[in-house]
Protein backbone atom coordinates (compact mmCIF):
# COMPACT_ATOMS: atom_id res chain seq x y z
CA UNK A 1 0.00 0.00 0.00
CA UNK A 2 0.85 3.63 -0.51
CA UNK A 3 -0.28 6.66 1.48
CA UNK A 4 0.98 9.98 -0.29
CA UNK A 5 -0.16 12.89 -2.59
CA UNK A 6 -0.75 11.92 -6.35
CA UNK A 7 0.53 14.27 -8.82
CA UNK A 8 -2.08 13.44 -11.59
CA UNK A 9 0.08 11.43 -13.75
CA UNK A 10 -1.84 8.44 -15.77
CA UNK A 11 -4.46 8.25 -13.57
CA UNK A 12 -5.52 12.10 -13.44
CA UNK A 13 -6.10 11.87 -10.17
CA UNK A 14 -5.56 14.53 -7.62
CA UNK A 15 -5.22 14.79 -3.42
CA UNK A 16 -4.53 11.74 -1.63
CA UNK A 17 -3.85 7.83 -3.13
CA UNK A 18 -3.78 4.48 -0.96
CA UNK A 19 -4.02 0.62 -2.17
CA UNK A 20 -4.97 -2.03 -0.79
CA UNK A 21 -7.67 -4.35 -0.51
CA UNK A 22 -10.82 -1.86 -1.03
CA UNK A 23 -14.37 -3.15 0.82
CA UNK A 24 -17.14 -1.30 -1.99
CA UNK A 25 -20.57 -1.61 -1.85
CA UNK A 26 -20.33 -4.42 -4.93
CA UNK A 27 -17.32 -5.94 -2.95
CA UNK A 28 -14.04 -6.54 -2.55
CA UNK A 29 -11.77 -4.17 -4.83
CA UNK A 30 -7.92 -4.67 -5.26
CA UNK A 31 -6.83 -1.35 -6.23
CA UNK A 32 -6.08 2.32 -5.45
CA UNK A 33 -8.35 4.61 -3.65
CA UNK A 34 -8.58 8.19 -4.73
CA UNK A 35 -9.84 11.06 -1.69
CA UNK A 36 -9.75 14.54 -1.01
CA UNK A 37 -12.58 15.38 1.49
CA UNK A 38 -14.64 13.12 -0.18
CA UNK A 39 -13.74 10.43 -2.27
CA UNK A 40 -13.22 10.92 -6.02
CA UNK A 41 -12.52 7.59 -7.45
CA UNK A 42 -11.59 3.76 -6.42
CA UNK A 43 -9.86 1.52 -9.68
CA UNK A 44 -9.38 -2.19 -9.60
CA UNK A 45 -10.47 -5.05 -10.17
CA UNK A 46 -12.66 -7.67 -7.83
CA UNK A 47 -10.60 -9.55 -5.11
CA UNK A 48 -10.77 -11.48 -2.52
CA UNK A 49 -8.57 -10.74 -0.12
CA UNK A 50 -7.57 -14.02 1.30
CA UNK A 51 -5.32 -14.64 -2.39
CA UNK A 52 -2.65 -11.57 -0.64
CA UNK A 53 -1.30 -9.90 1.95
CA UNK A 54 -2.32 -6.72 1.19
CA UNK A 55 -3.71 -3.96 3.63
CA UNK A 56 -7.64 -3.36 4.15
CA UNK A 57 -9.71 -0.38 3.50
CA UNK A 58 -12.57 -0.16 5.43
CA UNK A 59 -15.41 2.47 5.65
CA UNK A 60 -15.13 4.59 8.79
CA UNK A 61 -16.96 3.61 11.73
CA UNK A 62 -20.10 4.88 13.28
CA UNK A 63 -20.97 5.06 16.66
CA UNK A 64 -24.48 5.93 17.64
CA UNK A 65 -23.81 5.68 21.07
CA UNK A 66 -20.78 7.83 23.25
CA UNK A 67 -21.23 8.30 26.41
CA UNK A 68 -17.62 9.56 26.87
CA UNK A 69 -14.08 9.13 26.53
CA UNK A 70 -10.71 10.02 27.82
CA UNK A 71 -11.92 10.97 31.25
CA UNK A 72 -14.97 13.23 29.67
CA UNK A 73 -18.15 12.67 29.76
CA UNK A 74 -20.88 14.22 27.31
CA UNK A 75 -23.02 15.42 30.28
CA UNK A 76 -20.15 17.80 31.37
CA UNK A 77 -20.60 20.06 28.27
CA UNK A 78 -17.79 22.36 27.02
CA UNK A 79 -14.89 21.41 25.35
CA UNK A 80 -15.85 17.79 26.72
CA UNK A 81 -17.45 16.86 23.21
CA UNK A 82 -14.01 17.24 21.79
CA UNK A 83 -11.77 15.85 23.90
CA UNK A 84 -14.51 12.27 23.52
CA UNK A 85 -14.36 12.90 19.84
CA UNK A 86 -10.96 12.90 19.49
CA UNK A 87 -10.21 9.85 21.61
CA UNK A 88 -12.63 7.69 19.64
CA UNK A 89 -10.89 9.38 16.24
CA UNK A 90 -7.59 7.68 17.00
CA UNK A 91 -9.71 4.30 17.35
CA UNK A 92 -11.17 4.84 13.70
CA UNK A 93 -14.74 6.22 14.68
CA UNK A 94 -15.03 8.56 11.59
CA UNK A 95 -18.93 9.76 12.89
CA UNK A 96 -20.37 9.35 16.30
CA UNK A 97 -24.01 10.58 18.38
CA UNK A 98 -22.79 12.40 21.41
CA UNK A 99 -25.04 10.71 23.94
CA UNK A 100 -26.71 11.96 26.84
CA UNK A 101 -27.81 10.42 30.00
CA UNK A 102 -31.36 11.01 31.93
CA UNK A 103 -31.11 14.01 33.99
CA UNK A 104 -32.73 16.92 34.64
CA UNK A 105 -33.29 19.05 32.27
CA UNK A 106 -31.01 21.84 32.75
CA UNK A 107 -28.16 19.28 32.51
CA UNK A 108 -29.02 18.43 29.64
CA UNK A 109 -29.70 21.52 28.03
CA UNK A 110 -25.95 22.61 29.04
CA UNK A 111 -24.21 19.32 27.39
CA UNK A 112 -26.46 19.51 24.40
CA UNK A 113 -25.68 23.51 24.20
CA UNK A 114 -21.80 21.80 23.68
CA UNK A 115 -22.80 19.50 21.57
CA UNK A 116 -24.34 21.75 19.15
CA UNK A 117 -21.32 23.73 18.81
CA UNK A 118 -19.27 20.69 17.64
CA UNK A 119 -21.93 19.35 15.26
CA UNK A 120 -21.69 22.55 13.31
CA UNK A 121 -17.73 23.03 13.18
CA UNK A 122 -15.71 19.83 13.25
CA UNK A 123 -12.75 20.24 15.49
CA UNK A 124 -9.11 18.80 14.00
CA UNK A 125 -8.50 15.33 15.05
CA UNK A 126 -11.66 14.69 15.61
CA UNK A 127 -15.22 12.48 14.95
CA UNK A 128 -17.59 14.18 13.35
CA UNK A 129 -20.19 14.77 15.71
CA UNK A 130 -23.43 14.14 13.50
CA UNK A 131 -25.82 15.21 16.24
CA UNK A 132 -27.12 13.73 19.71
CA UNK A 133 -28.94 10.53 20.99
CA UNK A 134 -31.29 11.31 24.08
CA UNK A 135 -30.97 7.92 25.97
CA UNK A 136 -33.35 9.12 28.48
CA UNK A 137 -34.65 10.88 30.29
CA UNK A 138 -37.67 9.15 28.52
CA UNK A 139 -37.40 5.37 30.09
CA UNK A 140 -39.10 3.26 32.59
CA UNK A 141 -37.96 4.24 35.95
CA UNK A 142 -38.03 0.86 37.13
CA UNK A 143 -35.68 -0.21 35.06
CA UNK A 144 -33.04 2.44 34.88
CA UNK A 145 -30.17 0.33 34.53
CA UNK A 146 -27.22 2.63 35.05
CA UNK A 147 -29.13 5.66 34.40
CA UNK A 148 -29.74 7.71 37.24
CA UNK A 149 -33.15 8.30 38.64
CA UNK A 150 -34.56 11.31 36.62
CA UNK A 151 -37.46 9.54 33.90
CA UNK A 152 -39.87 11.68 32.84
CA UNK A 153 -42.50 11.36 30.20
CA UNK A 154 -41.88 12.61 26.75
CA UNK A 155 -43.53 15.19 25.54
CA UNK A 156 -43.20 16.19 21.50
CA UNK A 157 -42.73 20.04 22.73
CA UNK A 158 -39.67 19.65 25.06
CA UNK A 159 -37.86 17.18 22.58
CA UNK A 160 -38.67 19.59 19.97
CA UNK A 161 -36.98 22.40 22.59
CA UNK A 162 -33.86 20.42 22.87
CA UNK A 163 -33.34 19.35 19.46
CA UNK A 164 -33.16 23.05 18.63
CA UNK A 165 -29.68 23.28 21.20
CA UNK A 166 -28.33 20.19 18.92
CA UNK A 167 -29.69 18.17 16.06
CA UNK A 168 -31.36 15.57 18.20
CA UNK A 169 -31.15 12.02 15.71
CA UNK A 170 -31.85 9.58 18.05
CA UNK A 171 -34.20 8.75 20.96
CA UNK A 172 -34.74 5.99 23.51
CA UNK A 173 -38.00 5.51 24.59
CA UNK A 174 -39.77 3.22 26.84
CA UNK A 175 -43.24 2.46 24.99
CA UNK A 176 -45.25 1.34 27.50
CA UNK A 177 -45.39 4.79 29.38
CA UNK A 178 -48.83 6.17 29.08
CA UNK A 179 -48.54 8.66 26.08
CA UNK A 180 -45.24 7.28 24.66
CA UNK A 181 -46.65 5.40 22.07
CA UNK A 182 -48.57 8.64 20.17
CA UNK A 183 -45.28 10.23 21.11
CA UNK A 184 -43.03 7.63 19.09
CA UNK A 185 -45.17 8.17 16.23
CA UNK A 186 -44.90 11.71 16.11
CA UNK A 187 -41.34 12.09 16.79
CA UNK A 188 -40.95 9.33 13.85
CA UNK A 189 -42.89 11.34 11.87
CA UNK A 190 -40.35 14.86 12.31
CA UNK A 191 -37.89 12.72 11.60
CA UNK A 192 -36.05 11.31 14.58
CA UNK A 193 -35.30 7.55 14.48
CA UNK A 194 -37.02 6.20 17.98
CA UNK A 195 -35.39 3.34 19.71
CA UNK A 196 -36.77 0.90 22.47
CA UNK A 197 -35.27 0.50 25.45
CA UNK A 198 -34.84 1.09 29.17
CA UNK A 199 -37.97 -0.58 29.20
CA UNK A 200 -40.57 -2.99 31.10
CA UNK A 201 -43.12 -3.27 27.78
CA UNK A 202 -44.19 -6.21 27.16
CA UNK A 203 -43.52 -8.23 23.15
CA UNK A 204 -47.02 -6.79 22.49
CA UNK A 205 -45.86 -3.12 23.15
CA UNK A 206 -42.91 -3.84 21.18
CA UNK A 207 -44.67 -4.66 18.40
CA UNK A 208 -47.27 -1.84 18.69
CA UNK A 209 -44.04 0.68 19.19
CA UNK A 210 -42.84 -0.30 15.90
CA UNK A 211 -46.14 -0.14 14.70
CA UNK A 212 -46.02 3.57 15.42
CA UNK A 213 -43.04 3.89 13.68
CA UNK A 214 -39.79 2.96 16.15
CA UNK A 215 -36.88 2.19 14.16
CA UNK A 216 -34.88 -0.16 16.41
CA UNK A 217 -33.89 -1.40 20.00
CA UNK A 218 -31.08 0.12 22.26
CA UNK A 219 -28.37 -1.55 23.38
CA UNK A 220 -30.46 -4.89 22.25
CA UNK A 221 -30.83 -7.73 25.60
CA UNK A 222 -29.55 -5.05 27.97
CA UNK A 223 -32.33 -3.22 29.59
CA UNK A 224 -34.62 -4.28 28.52
CA UNK A 225 -37.20 -7.49 29.10
CA UNK A 226 -35.94 -10.95 28.04
CA UNK A 227 -37.35 -13.82 26.28
CA UNK A 228 -39.48 -16.53 27.83
CA UNK A 229 -41.19 -19.07 26.05
CA UNK A 230 -44.77 -17.63 27.40
CA UNK A 231 -43.67 -14.06 27.69
CA UNK A 232 -41.52 -13.28 24.60
CA UNK A 233 -40.45 -9.59 26.18
CA UNK A 234 -39.03 -6.73 24.44
CA UNK A 235 -36.06 -9.11 23.21
CA UNK A 236 -38.48 -11.32 21.64
CA UNK A 237 -39.96 -8.76 19.70
CA UNK A 238 -36.49 -7.24 18.72
CA UNK A 239 -35.61 -10.99 17.36
CA UNK A 240 -39.52 -11.37 15.69
CA UNK A 241 -39.37 -8.08 14.32
CA UNK A 242 -36.92 -5.44 14.18
CA UNK A 243 -35.24 -4.41 11.15
CA UNK A 244 -32.44 -2.60 13.06
CA UNK A 245 -30.89 -2.67 16.40
CA UNK A 246 -27.92 -1.30 18.37
CA UNK A 247 -25.53 -4.11 20.35
CA UNK A 248 -22.60 -3.36 22.61
CA UNK A 249 -20.32 -6.71 21.43
CA UNK A 250 -17.61 -6.09 24.15
CA UNK A 251 -18.17 -9.71 25.23
CA UNK A 252 -19.44 -8.43 28.82
CA UNK A 253 -22.71 -6.86 28.03
CA UNK A 254 -23.95 -9.74 26.44
CA UNK A 255 -23.04 -13.20 26.06
CA UNK A 256 -21.28 -14.27 22.28
CA UNK A 257 -24.15 -17.38 22.30
CA UNK A 258 -26.92 -14.59 22.40
CA UNK A 259 -24.93 -12.32 19.63
CA UNK A 260 -25.24 -15.09 17.21
CA UNK A 261 -29.06 -15.23 17.65
CA UNK A 262 -29.39 -11.94 16.76
CA UNK A 263 -27.49 -11.77 14.10
CA UNK A 264 -29.67 -14.55 12.92
CA UNK A 265 -32.33 -12.68 13.62
CA UNK A 266 -32.12 -9.28 12.48
CA UNK A 267 -30.97 -8.71 9.57
CA UNK A 268 -29.12 -5.02 10.21
CA UNK A 269 -27.79 -5.54 13.57
CA UNK A 270 -25.74 -2.83 14.24
CA UNK A 271 -22.59 -2.06 16.39
CA UNK A 272 -22.20 0.74 19.28
CA UNK A 273 -19.93 0.72 21.94
CA UNK A 274 -22.05 2.83 24.59
CA UNK A 275 -18.59 4.11 25.64
CA UNK A 276 -18.07 5.79 29.04
CA UNK A 277 -15.58 8.44 30.37
CA UNK A 278 -13.35 5.53 31.33
CA UNK A 279 -12.59 4.61 27.57
CA UNK A 280 -8.83 5.01 27.00
CA UNK A 281 -8.03 5.34 30.89
CA UNK A 282 -6.48 3.29 33.36
CA UNK A 283 -8.66 1.75 36.13
CA UNK A 284 -10.31 4.42 38.82
CA UNK A 285 -13.47 6.25 38.80
CA UNK A 286 -14.91 8.21 36.80
CA UNK A 287 -18.47 10.10 36.17
CA UNK A 288 -21.04 8.57 34.17
CA UNK A 289 -23.62 11.74 33.89
CA UNK A 290 -24.22 12.36 37.85
CA UNK A 291 -23.40 8.92 38.92
CA UNK A 292 -19.84 7.46 39.54
CA UNK A 293 -18.64 4.45 38.06
CA UNK A 294 -15.54 2.42 38.67
CA UNK A 295 -13.20 0.59 35.66
CA UNK A 296 -11.74 -2.29 36.73
CA UNK A 297 -10.32 -5.79 34.47
CA UNK A 298 -12.04 -3.90 31.29
CA UNK A 299 -15.49 -3.22 32.82
CA UNK A 300 -17.42 -0.58 33.90
CA UNK A 301 -19.96 -0.95 37.06
CA UNK A 302 -21.94 1.06 39.46
CA UNK A 303 -21.10 0.67 43.07
CA UNK A 304 -23.71 -2.10 43.28
CA UNK A 305 -21.84 -4.55 40.45
CA UNK A 306 -24.46 -2.75 37.73
CA UNK A 307 -22.55 -2.80 34.33
CA UNK A 308 -22.30 1.23 33.24
CA UNK A 309 -21.55 1.27 29.71
CA UNK A 310 -18.20 0.23 28.83
CA UNK A 311 -14.47 0.89 27.38
CA UNK A 312 -15.06 -0.45 24.16
CA UNK A 313 -13.56 1.21 21.07
CA UNK A 314 -14.99 0.54 17.58
CA UNK A 315 -11.60 -1.47 16.50
CA UNK A 316 -12.05 -3.50 19.14
CA UNK A 317 -15.98 -4.10 18.18
CA UNK A 318 -15.22 -5.07 14.57
CA UNK A 319 -12.12 -7.63 16.04
CA UNK A 320 -14.61 -9.18 18.36
CA UNK A 321 -17.18 -10.03 15.75
CA UNK A 322 -14.52 -11.42 13.22
CA UNK A 323 -13.27 -13.41 16.16
CA UNK A 324 -16.76 -14.58 17.01
CA UNK A 325 -16.93 -16.12 12.80
CA UNK A 326 -18.21 -13.26 10.74
CA UNK A 327 -16.25 -12.13 7.56
CA UNK A 328 -14.75 -8.96 8.01
CA UNK A 329 -17.02 -7.55 5.07
CA UNK A 330 -20.08 -8.46 6.99
CA UNK A 331 -18.31 -7.02 10.35
CA UNK A 332 -17.56 -3.82 8.67
CA UNK A 333 -21.20 -3.13 7.72
CA UNK A 334 -22.00 -3.95 11.41
CA UNK A 335 -19.70 -0.94 12.45
CA UNK A 336 -20.63 1.20 9.54
CA UNK A 337 -23.10 0.75 6.89
CA UNK A 338 -25.61 -0.54 8.86
CA UNK A 339 -25.49 2.81 11.40
CA UNK A 340 -25.48 5.08 8.82
CA UNK A 341 -28.47 3.36 6.78
CA UNK A 342 -30.34 3.69 10.19
CA UNK A 343 -29.85 7.29 9.99
CA UNK A 344 -30.50 7.68 6.21
CA UNK A 345 -27.32 8.83 5.61
CA UNK A 346 -26.32 7.74 2.38
CA UNK A 347 -22.45 9.18 1.72
CA UNK A 348 -20.76 7.86 4.94
CA UNK A 349 -20.68 4.09 6.00
CA UNK A 350 -19.26 3.13 2.53
CA UNK A 351 -16.77 3.45 0.13
CA UNK A 352 -18.12 4.81 -3.16
CA UNK A 353 -17.08 7.83 -5.48
CA UNK A 354 -18.62 10.91 -4.07
CA UNK A 355 -19.29 9.60 -0.59
CA UNK A 356 -17.38 11.47 2.82
CA UNK A 357 -13.33 10.31 2.82
CA UNK A 358 -14.30 8.56 6.31
CA UNK A 359 -11.90 5.27 6.04
CA UNK A 360 -9.81 3.18 7.94
CA UNK A 361 -7.23 1.39 6.60
CA UNK A 362 -6.01 -2.04 8.60
CA UNK A 363 -2.95 -4.51 8.36
CA UNK A 364 -3.90 -8.20 8.07
CA UNK A 365 -4.54 -8.92 11.97
CA UNK A 366 -6.92 -5.63 11.84
CA UNK A 367 -5.49 -3.24 13.47
CA UNK A 368 -5.49 -0.12 12.58
CA UNK A 369 -2.72 1.79 10.38
CA UNK A 370 -4.30 4.99 9.22
CA UNK A 371 -7.56 6.82 9.72
CA UNK A 372 -9.31 9.34 7.54
CA UNK A 373 -12.19 11.86 8.97
CA UNK A 374 -13.65 13.29 5.56
CA UNK A 375 -10.08 13.43 4.29
CA UNK A 376 -8.30 14.29 7.07
CA UNK A 377 -5.51 11.92 8.97
CA UNK A 378 -5.34 11.34 12.17
CA UNK A 379 -2.87 11.15 14.19
CA UNK A 380 -2.69 7.70 16.05
CA UNK A 381 0.18 7.80 18.63
CA UNK A 382 -2.06 7.47 21.81
CA UNK A 383 -4.13 4.12 20.06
Amino acid sequence: MTDGRHAGGASGHGGVTLRGNILTPQGWVSGSLHFDGRITAIDGAAVDPADNLDPYILPGFIDLHVHGGGGKDIMDGGDAVDVIAAIHARHGTTSMLATTMTSPLSDLEQALEACGHACRTRRAGTARVLGVHLEGPYINPGKLGAQPDFAQPATLQEVTRLSALAPVKLITVAPEIAGHLEVVRMLSDSGMRVQIGHTLGSYEDGVQALAHGASGFTHLFNAMTGFQARAPGMVGAALAHARYSELIPDLLHVHPGAIKAALRSIPRLYCVTDSTAATGMPDGDYMLGRQQVHKCMGGVRLADGTLAGSTLTMDQALRNLVGLGLDLADASRRVSTYAADHLGLAERGRLASGCHADLVVLDRKLNLTKVYVEGEQIGLTDV
